[in-house]
């Protein structure tokens, strides 16, 4: 089927136009349009239509599944899929701690993911590298060599260049970059210090969780107790490795959630309505001039509330 017109819109946006012939006559929409853009995906152009991206004779067409008739004239608008998203360059405001020719680090605030990933295709700390300098483009990750939970907050530190990123992910899997959080968890921990040596692996029963299983990679997590108050526990975790949520893991497999914490059984508490971890200290060699440096950061407001809170006498 011929497409009979395409055009740009003002935003940019490609539109493409037909009008249904015989041979089509009675096709559900989505299905000749797929014939109109053969490119996406059939469940990428029925997500268009749901969106009011398709129109029937000027009229948005409300249902993917509408029939469509002989002299009718459809329009659709390309819009991008959210994954075309993933390392575009998006301007935004980042707290940059420290930054040289080789390394960039950074506050991240709770609330920004880091790497996009099904449901954050747009809007990712890594968009927000690729638009602060050039040449992250070329770097995988856009030179991302550790990541932060969502709604964690706390210090991040990201290569500039390959050899810089290739330095950092050796001192990393070395375990020769230190890395400590602050975390509010539900009960008295006892005792006051203990290292969690636990294997990590995805649940078996749920997939967007981690768990402590036989068949998961080694993990440990040092924890010590700094205060407790009314059932909480202001605790200082140091990682000794890094897997996929791994203080929230062994905390939740001691029977010491975090507040705010529900995909590992924490209720919200002390007015946390986000996971209770923030990453407040990261210490490391500079993988050029050889200086160890470090760098720490208080807690943002909401953490640093609750926090006061169980240290108070």
């Amino acid at each position: 089927m011929p497409v009979d017109a395409a055009e740009v819109s003002d935003d940019e946006t490609e539109v493409r136009c037909a009008v249904v012939g015989a041979e089509a006559h009675g096709q559900r929409a989505d299905r000749f349009l797929v014939t109109l853009a053969p490119e996406f995906s059939r469940s990428h152009l029925q997500s268009l239509i749901q969106r009011g991206h398709a129109q029937i004779d000027d009229r948005v067409l409300d249902q993917p599944s509408r029939q469509v008739r002989i002299g009718q004239r459809l329009r659709l608008e390309l819009v991008p899929t959210d994954e075309s998203l993933a390392f575009t360059a998006q301007p935004m405001a980042l707290d940059i701690l420290y930054e040289d020719a080789h390394i960039l680090v950074i506050d991240k605030p709770a609330g920004l993911v880091v790497h996009p990933a099904p449901g954050n295709w747009s809007g990712t700390l890594l968009n927000g590298l690729l638009a602060h300098h050039e040449p992250a483009h070329a770097l995988p990750r856009a030179g991302i060599v550790h990541r932060l939970d969502k709604d964690t907050s706390g210090v991040m530190v990201v290569g500039k260049t390959l050899a810089s990123v290739t330095a950092l992910s050796k001192a990393i899997a070395a375990r020769e970059v230190r890395r400590h959080y602050l975390a509010l968890a539900h009960g008295n921990f006892e005792p006051a210090e203990r290292s969690l040596q636990a294997p990590i692996g995805r649940d078996p029963a749920s997939r967007v969780r981690m768990a402590v299983v036989a068949s998961g990679r080694p993990a440990r997590t040092d924890v010590r107790r700094l205060h407790s108050r009314d059932g909480y526990s202001a605790l200082r975790c140091t990682l000794h490795t890094g897997r996929t949520h791994q203080i929230r893991v062994h905390l939740a497999w001691c029977g010491h959630p975090l507040l705010a914490d529900p995909t590992y059984g924490g209720a919200a508490a002390l007015g946390m309505q986000r996971q209770a971890l923030h990453a407040t200290r990261l210490s490391f060699v500079h993988p050029f001039s050889g200086a160890a440096i470090a760098f720490d950061r208080p807690a943002p407001p909401d953490f640093a509330a609750a926090w006061q809170f169980v240290a108070a006498r």
